[in-house]
């Protein structure tokens, strides 16, 4: 990327329009694709929401791609379909939104934290292995991992891929294949990104991404689970429509029968056409947004060197999705708070990208976490903020943001 420094033109003086830390960005055809929708009379689970499945796999190269109505969703059925319980626990990282442990909870299992990497932000391999290493043990008998306190089963890896840029996968998924661990892709912030030249979500056992509003493509609310293996991909169909048996979905079309199976105690999961109608364009134009996110993080690197700042890091051999673009305040006299409060002055909008879980009341008085127990994630949320980032920005405004930025740190630039 370009470093070098680029003075940001001071904005004019009338007052600006507000600038969201995230919006999406939808025109004619998504439009167009919904009002045919609902003169179609089908307005939930479809041969639209079909469409955007086969389109979905086509594009990741995963072979499998179910629909549902979150990410949540996904992860929430990743972990029913291989069965994981009140005798097991998952591994993830702490700096991730709640969704991400509150599934692992919800199939009665043990969330275990890992620390972060201080650069990519992402589950640190190196100290994965020193958690199995120490707090772990090997059962020969049930061929295991567990966890030498509670004796449950660590059965799988959830991959927090923060912000778009890929986990180190080679290490994560060298460890689960050795101790038996299923690795699943919370792929939320990593849509079009790449590791050694493979798409996210063709990394692991599973992913699953998400299509809210502020992520690369939206349906509004919306998901996708991801996967090769055909089988695991039927169950999780099944489980996503309250388990009922298969093609359920088509027994109100010319076709379908009134009459099913339950064949398991399912949930109510799935993606409606109308959320399908959106994402069938919105893939179609995520290239463009790709190239966009790369275009404004290359002005934000511009605008923004000199200050006391740390930049996202990219690794070589990734291609980031740059869902976000987080930087660290460095300043010795402006915080973090004074500079979301300075840009909100000017009526610039951010996010801080996560509060850590561990620090979360429920999983302290549930699991007894507590805080200095993931020191990096700690330091690095201390510092973190979010910047707008969306592929509906300007030019200007990045320049704007820029010149907010310099002002609030003006008096750490000048020291």
């Amino acid at each position: 990327m370009a470093t070098e420094i680029v003075t940001a033109v001071a904005p004019e003086t009338k007052k600006q329009p507000f600038l969201p830390f995230s919006a999406p960005w939808f025109g004619d055809e998504e439009k167009s694709e919904v009002l045919q929708t609902l003169d179609s009379d089908w307005i939930t689970t479809g041969p639209r929401t079909k469409a955007f499945e086969a389109k979905f796999a086509e594009y990741i190269g995963s072979g499998e791609a179910v629909a549902v109505s979150s990410c949540t969703a996904a992860l929430h059925l990743a972990l029913a379909a291989i069965g994981v319980g009140p005798r097991d626990a998952v591994i993830t990282s702490p700096l991730t939104f709640a969704a991400t442990a509150n599934v692992i909870v919800h199939q009665g299992a043990q969330p275990i934290f890992i620390d972060i990497d201080p650069d990519t932000y992402n589950l640190d391999p190196d100290k994965l292995a020193t958690f199995i290493r120490e707090r772990c043990r090997w059962d020969p008998r049930s061929r295991a991992l567990r966890i030498k306190k509670t004796n449950k089963r660590v059965r799988a890896i959830i991959a927090v891929h923060y912000a778009g840029h890929p986990c180190d996968m080679n290490k994560i998924n060298a460890c689960a294949r050795e101790f038996r661990m299923t690795v699943i892709e919370d792929a939320a912030h990593a849509l079009g990104a790449t590791y050694f030249g493979r798409k996210v979500g063709t990394l692991g056992d599973m992913a699953c991404f998400s299509f809210y509003p502020t992520k690369n493509i939206s349906t509004g609310e919306g998901g996708m689970f991801t996967t090769r293996d055909p089988e695991l991909a039927q169950r999780v169909r099944v489980l996503s429509l309250h388990g009922i048996s298969r093609d359920a979905w088509k027994r109100y079309g010319p076709d379908g029968s009134w009459r099913y199976d339950i064949l398991d105690a399912g949930f109510k999961y799935n993606m409606t056409d109308l959320a399908a109608a959106l994402g069938i364009h919105q893939l179609e134009k995520l290239p463009r947004f790709l190239r966009r996110r790369i275009q404004l993080a290359e002005q934000y690197q511009g605008v923004l060197a000199g200050l006391p700042l740390k930049h996202p890091t990219v690794l070589p051999h990734v291609e980031s999705a740059w869902h976000l673009y987080p930087v660290q305040v460095q300043s010795p006299r402006v915080s973090r708070e004074q500079l979301i409060a300075g840009l909100r002055a000017a009526d610039i909008g951010t996010s801080v990208h996560f509060i850590p879980l561990h620090l979360m009341s429920y999983y302290q008085r549930r699991f007894g976490y507590r805080q200095g127990d993931f020191p990096v994630a700690e330091s690095v949320f201390n510092q973190i903020v979010s910047l707008p980032f969306f592929p509906r920005m300007t030019d200007s405004d990045v320049e704007r943001v820029g010149f907010a930025m310099q002002t609030a740190l003006a008096e750490s630039v000048a020291a």
